[in-house]
């Protein structure tokens, strides 16, 4: 089972770099801070904290190798997609679930909600105080050298996610 207790514990066995046998191949088993997290939150003002807390929680315990700017960054990311599930989407969707990917060379994390409403980062209005989550996500992103999207489900909500270089990006 896994950390919440839904299925299979997605995290890998064996040694870093450790080989295995599949189909005759050599297969390189994954890094032990590989895997796929999820969660589910009540799309409610307490879940953004929460939301942050166990994801900085996850990257700790998993030994995810992420530097001190990019576990801020990454926070940062969850804490606005989590804050814009709540206040735009809690209508249609009571709750949103939080994702968590984690590859050898990347870091993925989403938000999804059931509500249809595709947003799109717009410019920013700098008299107003809001309004500018998705260009400080899309911001963060691209200085990290990552990429970012909105995504429709089948179910007809969507998912906003966050993919970033555990290494950093390299400068030309």
């Amino acid at each position: 089972m896994d950390d919440q207790g839904r299925g299979p514990d997605p995290r890998p066995t064996g040694a870093p770099g450790e080989l295995s046998e599949a189909a005759g191949e050599a297969v390189p088993r994954p890094l032990p801070y590989e895997g796929v997290w999820r969660f589910t939150a009540s799309a409610v003002d307490a879940s953004v904290p929460q939301a942050r807390h166990a994801v900085r929680d996850l990257l700790y315990r998993q030994g995810v190798p992420v530097s001190d700017d990019l576990a801020q960054g990454l926070l940062l990311i969850v804490s606005e997609l989590v804050t814009n599930a709540v206040r735009h989407a809690a209508v249609l969707s009571p709750v949103l679930a939080v994702e968590v990917a984690v590859g050898a060379e990347w870091v993925r994390v989403s938000v999804e909600d059931n509500h249809p409403y595709r947003p799109t980062a717009l410019e920013a209005d700098h008299g107003r105080t809001g309004g500018r989550g998705l260009l400080l996500v899309r911001e963060i992103t691209r200085e990290a050298g990552g990429v970012c999207d909105v995504e429709h489900t089948a179910g007809g909500g969507k998912v906003i996610w966050a993919a970033l270089p555990l290494k950093p990006a390299r400068v030309p």
